[in-house]
């Protein structure tokens, strides 16, 4: 195993979409600093579904906060489609996320009073999408995702399977350049867990949308382009 270092980021191919620089972060606590990421670098190119695996408090879900603009870094570079994200207004940070960066967590966070329809369609309509225009791309996505059936249900009538497939749906609805996915499996027993991943992976390829997943199944994370391995705050590659 070796370290990557802050100047030597890992390539991610051609048409770089991402490129991460030197990222790190701390926070304070009561026996001093801790040192949560630690000069993080790679590239992640467009279309490249990447997995990142590592221990529970390694810095995983730290580094997906900061790379989709939710949290901002101590020091670092990261550049999004060359443009420079971690400086900038956290007003137009905002629209960058819902231009460009797309979530899937472990929980689906679907909004209780929506139907799977309504939640699905949310994000186009923020973006000011007429609402009839905005229903049809979500009603096609969900179709695609195997429920076209289910479009009317509220979450609580959903199956854990079914809920995290809208959750998917929502965030590829607006055609992100970039997914972060942190854990988007981790609820599900194997088998449905494998029929999402399979579901998001194929419909992510479909939109040349890359994507950084951070996963602790190994299974899952062969299954991807390429795997880096966070540990102790910083990227070990194998």
């Amino acid at each position: 195993m070796s370290e990557i270092t802050a100047g030597a980021p890992v390539a991610g191919g051609s048409d770089c979409l991402l490129e991460v620089t030197n990222l790190h972060k701390s926070f304070s606590a009561p026996a001093g600093e801790l040192h949560i990421l630690q000069g993080l670098a790679f590239e992640l190119a467009e279309g490249e579904f990447l997995a990142v695996v590592g221990e529970s408090g390694s810095g995983k879900s730290t580094m997906l906060q900061i790379l989709g603009t939710l949290e901002r870094p101590d020091r670092g570079e990261m550049l999004l489609d060359g443009e420079a994200i971690e400086s900038l207004s956290s007003t137009r940070q905002a629209h960058l996320r819902n231009e460009k960066i797309g979530f899937v967590y472990q929980a689906h966070h679907l909004i209780p009073e929506l139907t799977a329809l309504e939640n699905v369609a949310l994000p186009l309509l923020v973006q000011g999408l007429p609402e009839k225009d905005a229903q049809l791309r979500a009603s096609a996505l969900l179709a695609r995702l195997g429920l076209a059936a289910r479009e009317s249900h509220v979450p609580a009538r959903l199956s854990g399977g079914e809920a995290q497939r809208v959750a998917v749906a929502r965030a590829l609805v607006t055609s992100p350049r970039l997914l972060l996915a942190d854990e988007p499996t981790g609820n599900l027993d194997e088998h449905t867990a494998q029929e999402v991943f399979v579901l998001l992976q194929a419909l992510c390829r479909e939109e040349n949308a890359a994507v950084v997943m951070v996963t602790h199944s190994m299974a899952l994370a062969r299954s991807c382009d390429r795997i880096l391995y966070l540990h102790d705050g910083r990227l070990i590659q194998r």
